[in-house]
């Protein structure tokens, strides 16, 4: 089992910037891959992010790209969602997720373990 809890949203204007952590427990030493997703009321959870546990490959959606940044620091256990230029249409709870086996890392269906979510508010 993987334990993710997600922390840092929050209400922030538009054009801020917001940083969201998600530390992992237990045997993460299974993980392959962090995600972030989010999910905006009465839409679809959506992919944003992800990073292989190992290595430097990242994937990200074109909404975000350019603006948001994930990273992680293994010793930590902890993967990170840099949000910068923050616009309305962001506001969504953001979950992160552990993926167990190598995928396209995009689809929901591609993660085993989710955190509680977290909310991020962009005003305009």
């Amino acid at each position: 089992q993987v334990q993710l809890v997600e922390s840092g949203g929050g209400l922030v204007q538009a054009g801020g910037s917001l940083r969201l952590s998600c530390a992992a427990s237990g045997r993460t030493f299974s993980i392959n891959a962090m995600g972030w997703f989010r999910q905006a009321p009465g839409k679809e959870r959506e992919f944003v992010a992800a990073s292989r546990w190992s290595g430097d490959t990242t994937y990200y959606a074109d909404s975000v790209k350019g603006r948001f940044t994930i990273s992680r620091d293994n010793a930590k256990n902890t993967v990170y969602l840099q949000m910068n230029s923050l616009k309305p249409e962001d506001t969504a709870v953001y979950y992160c997720a552990a993926a167990l086996y190598y995928s396209g890392f995009r689809s929901a269906r591609d993660y085993a373990y989710w955190g509680q979510g977290t909310q991020v508010t962009v005003s305009s």
